[in-house]
């Protein structure tokens, strides 16, 4: 009788609700479910700690790669959760392309974790955090055909967390520009080229934390940091949740 009872509070309580916050699937308590829990882990080794490209050696100590030892990004410390696919994917797009905030906070957990994981790294985060914590902003006319900047959304919710101002004018985006997933590394550079304006009187002499949900060659994140930089920042770092690991650099 109390295994029979038990099993029909279990699935009073997945019709009532409790689903994982991830996958979408029903079950039995609150929190991640068996198959997204083993999957999500952030990525704490195997990377540059520079541009976040990954290693084919995924337990390998981060080390700086060619390029971040011969040009360093304009940037003073980089953070990510994970590499971008899988479960972390299908989480990321249902955000950002599925009619709602869906998973919001539980991405914005994951985004909490990869910056005290990179906190706690040599050479990382400043341990003091951020004095304000701005997104990658998109152009005017893209917001208003997609409704919300995913970027803007996860910033505001690490900015409660760290008990960090997020103001919504730090950095704007003033030039619409093509897309940029059809662009080479030397195109997107060039695409995005005076796209960005930080405002002086809201980051100069101000240690900023720059948050974008994914990275690819970060041709974004290089000018929008030039663009704080440009304005008096006193220190960029850049936290992404995800990494693509299918283009370096």
């Amino acid at each position: 009788m109390k295994a029979l009872a038990a099993r029909a509070l279990g699935a009073a309580r997945a019709l009532a609700g409790w689903r994982c916050p991830c996958c979408l699937a029903a079950q039995e308590r609150e929190g991640l479910c068996a198959r997204c829990a083993g999957l999500l882990t952030p990525r704490a080794k195997g990377y540059c700690p520079g541009c976040g490209e990954l290693t084919p050696v995924a337990d390998q100590e981060p080390t700086l790669c060619l390029r971040c030892r011969e040009t360093p990004r304009p940037w003073d410390a980089l953070g990510f959760y994970g590499a971008y696919g899988g479960a972390l994917r299908e989480c990321l797009l249902r955000f950002k392309f599925g009619g709602s905030h869906s998973g919001q906070a539980f991405l914005t957990g994951l985004m909490r974790q990869a910056y005290e994981l990179h906190r706690q790294r040599p050479g990382g985060m400043d341990p003091r955090g951020p004095e304000l914590v701005c997104a990658v902003p998109v152009h005017w006319r893209r917001l208003v055909s997609r409704g919300f900047n995913q970027s803007f959304e996860l910033a505001k919710g690490l900015g409660r967390a760290l008990g960090a101002p997020v103001p919504a004018d730090a950095l704007r985006k003033v030039r619409a520009t093509g897309p940029q997933s059809r662009l080479g590394a030397r195109e997107r550079a060039v695409n995005l080229k005076g796209a960005f304006e930080a405002d002086p009187a809201l980051v100069s002499g101000r240690r900023a934390l720059l948050v974008d949900d994914v990275m690819t060659t970060g041709s974004t994140l290089e000018a929008a940091s030039k663009a704080l930089r440009g304005a008096g920042c006193a220190r960029v770092e850049v936290l992404v949740l995800a990494r693509d690991e299918k283009i370096g650099g």
